[in-house]
């Protein structure tokens, strides 16, 4: 249990709900308790990405061509396919790399700098697409990976990778409008690893595999049960930390959150983090 006074700042995730207490949407009020913090955490989701441009696969109806994110983002599949895998997150690299961080984002990583130095600020986001950390963000937790990383299938070398494409043998693939439902690239023309020669995967956590036991620790305070990351607000807010959700949805009838804010993060986050 965190001692001191904590709030987290949950923004366009859907939460397991729990009928708690009725929130409260009066900014200033909200202002006020966060002023008061010494330590905040932002929990963000595919919305704050969305508004940058970045489709979340929910709204395509979780398909890439015809193949659900369940499939491709998936050990089995990759050891199958790889080059499949490796189209589809090439896809999702470029899109990831013409999107610009939005006022939401830009807000998050101000108020961070503004208070370094009376306030411990952490961005714990589920979000692959590096945009926090591209709007000046410092201590990003990035729960489920990063596109912008690599891991070795062998030796497990992780290393940031911004190339454009990652390989020449991507140049050009990963359409959406494709109707091929396999890769033909070769195996030897995907990525390797410059240290042992083996190939590489996306540094993503896909199906089966779990987040970092220090990750959990660092957010919950316990790493001996596996949360998910829509658990946090629940598990957090009985830890004692106070709870805010900005969405673009309206509030639902019962929540577990102390503070509901409805629009758009680039438009609600730059109003509630100003100082």
């Amino acid at each position: 249990m965190y001692n001191g006074v904590r709030l987290l700042m949950h923004i366009h995730i859907i939460a397991s709900k729990i009928s708690r207490r009725e929130f409260s949407n009066d900014m200033p009020k909200f202002k006020e308790l966060l002023q008061s913090a010494k330590e905040v955490v932002v929990l963000s989701g595919a919305g704050i990405s969305a508004e940058s441009g970045i489709p979340t696969y929910r709204d395509k109806g979780d398909l890439w061509r015809t193949l659900p994110s369940s499939i491709l983002n998936n050990p089995e599949t990759f050891r199958e396919d790889p080059g499949l895998v490796w189209e589809f997150y090439h896809h999702r690299r470029e899109m990831a790399l013409k999107a610009q961080p939005n006022a939401g984002h830009i807000a998050i990583a101000q108020y961070a700098q503004r208070h370094a130095a009376d306030k411990k600020v952490t961005v714990v986001t589920q979000n692959i697409d590096g945009l926090h950390s591209r709007a000046g963000a410092k201590n990003v937790i990035e729960l489920h990976g990063t596109l912008f990383k690599t891991r070795c299938t062998k030796c497990n070398e992780v290393l940031v990778n911004t190339d454009s494409p990652i390989c020449p043998a991507l140049q050009g693939k990963g359409s959406e409008t494709s109707t091929q439902l396999y890769s033909d690239i070769p195996e030897k023309d995907l990525p390797h690893c410059k240290k042992c020669g083996a190939l590489l995967r996306p540094h993503i956590v896909w199906y089966g595999e779990l987040v970092e036991s220090e990750t959990i620790m660092r957010l919950v305070g316990t790493s001996s049960i596996v949360y998910p990351a829509a658990a946090f607000p629940t598990v957090m807010s009985a830890g004692g930390s106070t709870v805010a959700e900005f969405n673009i949805e309206p509030a639902p009838a019962s929540t577990m959150f102390d503070f509901y804010f409805v629009g758009p993060s680039a438009t609600t986050l730059p109003v509630a983090l100003s100082d």
